[in-house]
């Protein structure tokens, strides 16, 4: 008999206490025992409790929706769930070995070189999971429990992996394992001054279809914070080491929630509890209960449950060293251990003697050899009916996924046309490329608005670099130690742009294992990513460009008047713009801040040592000429200088001027122009203290810039920028599979 049919459950909103229910403490010790149960009771879905927080107005809302993001509204002739049809994800015979790490050894030491032998992660596992019921894998540390959970999750290499997953005895493919799934990971990766309503909402806009109203969404988002017990904290912010925020168990909740928000199927959790209190952990462990009852199949791991989060789980998998040595009901923990001849004392909680008892075990010589065997021949006993009851259970997985869909789950755009593809049913993405760019740009800015100090670093060190280089270059004249300073001044902002360009590297590697977690399963494209972070770093650049050179430009007396100024100011941009996309692009491929800093450290200095300044073009070998072409530094170096030096006819040395930075400087003048006035004699030219030596083009020519235009130079540095865009976007699009090999 359904438990949502007609006015047999009456529509209550669920509020954070009846979901955070604790078991009575005065029950008799008897009376917690953990019976063997049937089928649990299923509780309402998102779907179901979205009708609720929206009450009776949404009667008016029911327009019609497009057919390829299509959602289904439940009612009381379709909101029952059939108790019979359950999904079932079975897993037998995973295997899964690594090479073992081997200690370098030189070959003159006497000892042959081997093949480093195979480390077995996971042995012969095999088991099921089933919709409304938590399958919890336990073990010590190194047992192989969060290798379990990736397996089953398709995060290892098929190629590695042996055995067979399935779900309603049909291999899953990765693309729809990815949009039917859901994958929390240890670590709580959220951004830190978003609040958690927020961070929920925003989740919501990745992972629900575009065609579902903005208030739907935010009904939705309601619901789950409920359904959480999180109503209290919705209104503050995640924090971190610096910003006070939510408790430990609050954010692992939200850590949870922003997964399910499309209500997946399948949720996989790799030690929601660890490092929580006992009653944090019950917290979370009772909402993961109420997210399995109502229709999805959560399977996690954890190091040592208590005896209240025991009696929550339905399935136990016990591991040694990756082998079985337990699997199935807590309640037969004391009947197995009996039968084994280490029978449970009456008032001990049963996990913590079962893990005593394996961990004593693995220090013997045999180690768990006999109890992996035993649990063999015991599950060969209870095989036959637990066959029995899987085959009346399980349906085709099409038609388990179009029946979870129609009831409101997966509200990811899929479609219940009996007709169509399993796989073009479930669209891959929810929304959009479009829609995607435009809420990670606004997460991004709503995050960094509200940790102003971030740019407020960065465009101080700009302006702090400005002024200095402003005072010390004051009002430069032509002389030719004018024209000597010119040229260090330009090198020296152009290269100051670039290392400022250092600053942007911990942004990635803060989002980076947030971008792995949101992107494995499909919350948005890499490329919207790629596009929007592009897009919204501009106006913070321009901002830093403009601020250089209007501090550095008319302080120094640089020449060409307001449209030197403007080249002037589109190059610094150029710069940050091919900076800050050479740093993301490193920050791509480098994953530790203090590494990171130093490789860009270092090829900025090769990039400035070969720009031209310090070496002209013509001086360079030529087995690195290549450097010289590929140095960010050189293109605006050169278009400043065509800039600066930009009248061919402007004179810069004139007749005594050239002994000038020589040992012949120090004369007396009348002895220079008797100099001038000999060297006149012996060249046949008139060279007086007037005449021009060194003009514009002369210097250029020096310097060895005759082969590109300032305009070209500035062209090609934009073209830069976006070349380690795309550089970046492939190794996001490499680097973040997310798979063991």
């Amino acid at each position: 008999m359904s438990h949502f049919r007609g006015s047999s459950m009456p529509l209550v909103k669920p509020t954070a206490g009846d979901s955070l229910s604790f078991p009575n403490q005065n029950e008799p010790p008897e009376h917690k025992k953990y019976p063997k149960r049937g089928r649990p009771s299923v509780s309402p879905s998102l779907a179901e409790l979205l009708k609720r927080v929206e009450g009776a107005d949404t009667s008016g809302d029911n327009t019609a929706i497009d057919h390829h993001h299509h959602v289904i509204e439940l009612s009381h002739a379709c909101s029952s769930v059939p108790t019979s049809y359950p999904f079932v994800l079975s897993f037998k015979n995973l295997t899964y070995s690594v090479k073992a790490s081997q200690k370098f050894e030189l070959p003159f030491c006497g000892k042959g070189s081997s093949d480093s032998p195979d480390k077995v992660l996971l042995n012969d596992i095999s088991g099921e999971a089933r919709e409304g019921e938590i399958m919890a894998v336990l073990g010590a540390s190194g047992s192989g429990k969060s290798t379990l959970i990736d397996a089953l999750a398709n995060r290892i290499s098929k190629e590695s992996l042996k055995g067979s997953v399935t779900l309603n005895g049909e291999v899953l493919e990765s693309s729809l394992l990815k949009v039917i799934s859901a994958y929390v990971m240890q670590d709580d990766l959220l951004f830190p001054m978003l609040t958690v309503e927020e961070t929920l909402m925003f989740s919501a806009e990745f992972r629900l279809p575009r065609s579902l109203s903005k208030r739907k969404k935010k009904a939705r988002v309601q619901a789950l914070i409920d359904q959480l017990g999180l109503r209290n904290a919705a209104k503050t912010v995640i924090g971190d080491e610096g910003h006070r925020g939510v408790s430990g168990g609050e954010r692992r909740r939200v850590s949870i929630g922003i997964d399910i928000i499309h209500d997946p199927i399948l949720l996989f959790l790799d030690e929601p509890t660890s490092g929580l209190d006992s009653t944090s952990a019950f917290m979370v462990v009772k909402v993961l209960q109420r997210i399995a009852q109502s229709g999805s199949i959560v399977i996690m791991s954890v190091h040592q449950p208590s005896y209240r989060i025991l009696n929550l789980l339905d399935r136990l998998i016990l591991l040694s060293h990756g082998n079985t040595v337990f699997g199935g009901s807590p309640a037969n923990l004391p009947d197995f251990f009996s039968q084994f001849g280490h029978p449970i004392p009456e008032n001990e909680n049963r996990t913590e003697f079962a893990l005593d008892l394996i961990r004593e075990l693995e220090e013997t010589p045999e180690g768990t050899k006999n109890l992996v065997e035993f649990n063999k021949s015991w599950q060969r006993t209870k095989s036959p009916k637990n066959n029995n009851h899987e085959s009346k259970s399980s349906i085709s997985l099409t038609d388990a996924i179009r029946q979870s869909v129609s009831r409101g789950k997966l509200v990811s755009g899929a479609t219940t046309d009996p007709g169509a593809d399993l796989t073009s049913s479930v669209p891959t993405f929810a929304n959009p490329m479009w829609f995607e760019m435009i809420v990670i740009a606004k997460r991004s800015m709503t995050n960094s608005r509200r940790m102003p100090e971030l740019f407020g670093i960065r465009f101080g060190a700009v302006l702090v670099t400005g002024i200095i280089l402003a005072t010390i270059y004051w009002k430069l004249d032509n002389s030719p130690k004018g024209v000597q300073e010119r040229i260090a001044f330009l090198a020296f902002a152009m290269v100051t742009t670039f290392y400022t360009c250092a600053e942007a590297i911990p942004v990635f590697l803060q989002e980076r294992y947030i971008f792995m977690r949101e992107t494995a399963y499909n919350a948005y494209r890499r490329s919207s990513y790629v596009l929007a972070h592009s897009i919204i770093s501009i106006p913070a650049l321009v901002v830093l460009s403009l601020t250089f050179a209007a501090v550095t430009f008319f302080a120094v007396g640089l020449a060409g008047g307001f449209s030197g100024f403007i080249f002037f100011f589109f190059i610094i941009l150029a710069s940050f713009w091919a900076g800050s996309s050479f740093v993301t692009f490193l920050s791509g491929i480098v994953s530790h801040v203090m590494l990171a800093f130093t490789v860009v450290v270092a090829i900025l200095a090769y990039f400035l040592l070969f720009s031209g300044f310090f070496i002209s073009r013509d001086r360079i070998p030529a087995y690195w000429i290549w450097f010289h072409y590929i140095s960010l530094v050189k293109y605006p170096f050169e278009g400043v200088l065509q800039n600066e030096f930009d009248d061919p006819n402007k004179c810069f040395v004139r007749g005594v001027q050239m002994f000038d930075n020589t040992p012949l400087g120090s004369l007396p003048m009348s002895m220079k122009l008797k100099l001038l006035k000999s060297m006149s004699n012996a060249l046949g030219i008139n060279i007086t203290s007037s005449t021009c030596v060194t003009t514009a083009s002369d210097i250029l020519t020096q310097q060895g810039i005759t082969d590109i235009s300032k305009w070209n130079c500035l062209w090609i540095l934009v073209a830069w920028g976006f070349f380690f865009r795309i550089l970046f976007y492939f190794t996001l699009l490499v680097g973040s599979k997310n798979k063991r090999r």
